[in-house]
């Protein structure tokens, strides 16, 4: 049967445009799907950069300003990979054209903002997610299928951290296309909607809502030169931030970020604590669960390591023979594919913009409670 074209106009030449790229070019080989994306345009605000992208990945077309390319007939979808500054506008300008929407995490800035962005697409009744990839990594996926099947027995602890160590120099400017996370005007916040999102929105997907919240944060370095301006100025962002939290199933949760953990690159890791067994993830070896059962016989009880490449694991019967490993830019190839089966089935694929906002409450309470020293409660979504 021939497939239905999907016209893909993405929004961003930086490292997400081209993780979502790849995933469009690389999806249909391995999925078996009713939809095939095209490549129909790519933006960006330096024409240059803009063609060159075009050329390396296969777009058809290029624009320089993302309004032109929201009203475009020959665009379905939408995708935002852009700074966080910019996903309202471009967000509710899709949705008021009636395009479907991709978008980068996190949703947006602050709750306003998401907010208006779940009634826009809620409105136009536009087809919409949020990239939280790492919920598409099989072992991750595996992971909650065991707490959704019952293994784990009640749930006592969900702890998670994600390290780096890129800020640390106190000569790194603030600003600008590389270093716009350092912006708080662009990016909100600093490590908190950056990195614990991810580890926010994946305890919310396996273990459930966040009923309330203590946080403490902190910026290491106050001042930093400023790359649009050339001036010293203020550090908005939270360089690290560490927080205790209180699920609505009865089970407590640790998170902590940084930048400022030297010899990390990018150390996400979780565990999950219960009364019959635990679980535990680790980016660096990403196709592994580390899985413990105390229900085991007594002499070979012991934490075992499950390598999830069998036919049998989440995704793994699209790719390799068993044993042969998958990385981290098959996330994004899933997450497409789990976007164009909804899209077939008319089922929307998770988070959506509106499961995405439950994520930004928990921040923007996080970053509250590290203001007022106080628990903070989790609205509801």
């Amino acid at each position: 049967m021939p497939k239905k074209k999907l016209n893909v106009g993405l929004i961003g030449c930086g490292f997400m445009g081209r993780t979502h790229s790849n995933a469009h070019r690389k999806v249909g080989n391995f999925f078996d799907l009713e939809y095939q994306p095209v490549l129909k345009a790519i933006c960006d605000i330096n024409k240059e950069t803009a063609q060159a992208f075009a050329e390396r990945w296969g777009y058809e077309s290029v624009e320089t300003d993302w309004a032109e390319l929201v009203k475009r007939d020959d665009i379905d979808l939408v995708e935002i990979c852009t700074p966080n500054d910019t996903h309202r506008d471009i967000a509710v300008a899709a949705a008021k054209a009636g395009k479907m929407i991709l978008c980068e995490k996190p949703l947006a800035r602050n709750v306003a903002e998401g907010v208006e962005m779940v009634q826009a697409v809620e409105a136009a009744k536009v087809p919409n997610l949020v990239s939280y990839n790492y919920r598409r990594v099989p072992a991750v996926t595996l992971a909650k299928n065991l707490v959704d099947e019952g293994r784990l027995g009640r749930i006592f602890h969900y702890r998670a951290m994600f390290l780096q160590d890129w800020t640390i120099s106190a000569d790194l400017p603030q600003g600008g296309n590389a270093l716009w996370r350092l912006d708080v005007k662009v990016a909100g916040s600093g490590v908190t909607g950056d990195l614990l999102a991810h580890c926010i929105d994946t305890a919310i997907w396996i273990n459930g809502g966040i009923d309330k919240v203590t946080a403490m944060t902190e910026t290491f370095i106050k001042e930093r030169m400023h790359n649009l301006t050339g001036k010293v100025e203020k550090v908005g962002i939270d360089d690290a931030c560490a927080f205790l939290a209180r699920f609505k199933n009865g089970s407590l949760g640790t998170f902590e970020s940084t930048r400022y953990a030297r010899g990390h690159k990018a150390l996400y890791v979780f565990e999950i604590n219960g009364e019959h067994a635990s679980i535990a993830w680790d980016l660096h070896d990403l196709q592994r669960l580390a899985y413990f059962d105390h229900r085991d016989e007594g002499q070979v009880r012991g934490w075992r390591s499950i390598h999830v490449t069998d036919s049998d694991h989440p995704y793994m019967g699209k790719w390799w023979v068993p044993g042969l490993s998958i990385g981290y830019e098959h996330s994004f190839v899933h997450q497409i594919a789990d976007f164009l089966e909804g899209l077939a089935k008319g089922q929307p694929a998770s988070p959506t913009f509106r499961e995405a906002l439950e994520t930004q409450h928990v921040c923007e309470s996080v970053l509250k409670s590290a203001q007022t020293g106080a628990w903070e409660s989790v609205p509801s979504v």
